[in-house]
């Protein structure tokens, strides 16, 4: 019988699984080594400026309704989500722009901007991609625990699509030719940690959802999301237990049987692990125990790139900055090499900065902005010594920010903190520091993914980008409701809370609205500055 479920972890796949399962009527704990819930989506805190850890565009909020849904409340009575309009901006190192909008009307006319040709290709690339996502969409939401899995009828109906083939930019030039405009509908895939020269062509439906479903800014940033599940969490009943580090699975034979952390033992029926899946199983569980995934075959596995972070807190504001820009460099195939094949730093990184407070000033005190900048690189790697590296790297991305038009930024710094690959690593245990977990290769998907019934142990889930059906905070989102059903389905419960309601059940209110730089519109006519005031 499973009775007690212990949580590894409380990331936003934990904390929804236990969210779940507690609605179910199971008693979980969720165990978590920082002071603070959210994992990779929790928040920086220092002198009054906040920023996200780690994701910042709110993406496809649907999974998150369904599982609000599920446990009896709504996440827009939770969190306030704004809808970006623009979503972001695109600058392009080679010359050339492009002010993304989920308008289809004003994309047309922008890309047209760019390639005149290519503009009446963009409602093409939104109806197949509409017709792939809803193929897929059944696949993305079942669990492949064999390959046995593989033989199913939405996956035979779903193939014509799939175009295996093909890479993501190759996808990609089926409907747009000049590169630029590739770069812009598939630059996505660093959400994977990939290259769209390298990724495969399936995941074209992820810029799609930015401009069918929209790209959305909580306010508080997307650590409101994961302090509201906390929130729902507990009210279900959830112990969650802050600052406690889980130092040991404990095993009857394979079977977890609960886990051992810096103030005691804590006993289980069932585990889930929320965290980092390569490390947690070199750390946790002993390699013996271990068959398909042992510490030699995690070793050869296929990893995502890295990110350098900065988050800066300025003096002065930034309105004529995006909430969302994204830099692409001039040569951008030699920085993918420069990441995925050399393993070295580029002397033109592309980057990309969020500046939040141009939609929620609430992040930094008056007069103030903050400035987050994220810069892919490689994973941890002998070419790149950090302890060398880190101020260097610094330096260059922050004269990279004149190429967005931020100029003189280091006089204006006022709090600051660096993240590099070794401190992903080493301070927030990611193996090699690849921030996108395993990378998303067709044989390193589905069923050649670590599972989310956990086929190497007994009694052991997981959740996260780690397992099926990847990384990003929607496909998480849904990792969770797949490990939860799974585990209500071997506890012998029934798992309706984990099933997807229709459409008559679903009651989202509309969100706010951005429409942009300057302006917002909130939800149902509620002044915004209300809305700021609860953040405050």
């Amino acid at each position: 019988m499973i009775e007690r479920v212990v949580v590894v972890g409380a990331g936003p796949g934990g904390l929804a699984a236990a969210m779940l399962l507690a609605r179910a009527g199971l008693s979980v704990e969720v165990i978590e080594r920082q002071p603070n819930v959210g994992g990779r989506t929790a928040t920086v805190n220092g002198d009054g400026f906040r920023f996200d850890v780690g994701p910042t565009f709110f993406l496809y909020p649907r999974v998150l309704e369904e599982i609000f849904h599920a446990v009896g409340r709504n996440l827009h009575d939770e969190v306030s989500l704004i809808r970006l309009d623009p979503q972001y901006r695109l600058i392009f190192g080679g010359g050339g722009e492009l002010l993304a909008t989920p308008n289809v009307e004003h994309m047309e006319r922008a890309i047209a901007g760019l390639s005149p040709d290519d503009a009446p290709n963009f409602r093409r690339f939104l109806d197949d991609n509409r017709q792939k996502l809803a193929r897929f969409r059944d696949i993305l939401e079942r669990p492949f625990l064999s390959w046995r899995d593989l033989f199913s009828p939405a996956l035979f109906k779903a193939l014509p699509m799939l175009r295996p083939w093909l890479s993501l930019d190759g996808e990609l030039a089926r409907y747009f030719r000049d590169p630029r405009l590739r770069l812009a509908f598939s630059f996505q895939s660093k959400y994977l940690g990939m290259s769209p020269f390298q990724c495969p062509s399936l995941f074209s439906i992820l810029s799609f959802l930015e401009y069918e479903h929209g790209v959305f800014h909580p306010l508080g940033g997307c650590g409101a999301v994961t302090q509201a599940m906390a929130r729902v969490a507990r009210d279900l009943g959830v112990t969650i237990s802050l600052g406690e580090d889980v130092r040991e699975i404990l095993f009857d034979g394979r079977r977890a049987v609960g886990v051992r952390t810096s103030s005691g033992e804590r006993r289980a029926d069932a585990l889930i692990v929320n965290a980092d899946f390569a490390h947690a199983m070199k750390r946790l569980v002993p390699d013996a125990l271990r068959r398909r995934w042992t510490n030699r075959r995690i070793e050869k596995k296929r990893f995502s790139c890295s990110t350098f972070m900065l988050y800066l807190g300025i003096e002065g504001r930034c309105d004529d900055l995006a909430h969302h820009t994204i830099y692409m460099a001039e040569d951008y195939t030699r920085n993918l090499d420069d990441i995925e094949k050399r393993h070295v730093l580029s002397d033109d990184p592309s980057f990309y900065v969020q500046n939040a407070c141009v939609t929620d000033p609430a992040l930094a005190p008056p007069g103030h902005s903050t400035l987050y900048v994220l810069v892919p690189v490689t994973h941890q790697h002998p070419n790149v010594d950090w302890t060398v590296e880190r101020q260097r790297h610094r330096a260059l991305v922050l004269r990279q920010l004149a190429k967005v038009g931020i100029e003189d930024v280091e006089d204006r710094i006022c709090w600051e903190q660096t993240v590099t690959p070794a401190d992903w690593e080493h301070g927030h245990r990611i193996y090699r520091g690849a921030t996108f977990n395993l990378a998303h290769s067709l044989n390193q998907m589905l069923h050649l993914r670590p599972r989310n019934r956990f086929e190497d142990l007994e009694s052991v889930y997981l959740v996260g980008g780690g397992t099926h059906p990847g990384s990003g905070l929607p496909v998480i989102f849904e990792s969770a409701r797949i490990t939860a059903r799974q585990l209500l389905q071997d506890a012998g419960r029934s798992f309706d809370v984990c099933e997807v309601p229709n459409e008559r059940e679903r009651v989202v209110p509309p969100a706010c609205v951005c429409r942009s730089a300057h302006g917002m519109q909130a939800n149902h006519g509620e002044p915004m500055s209300a809305r700021m005031e609860e953040v405050r």
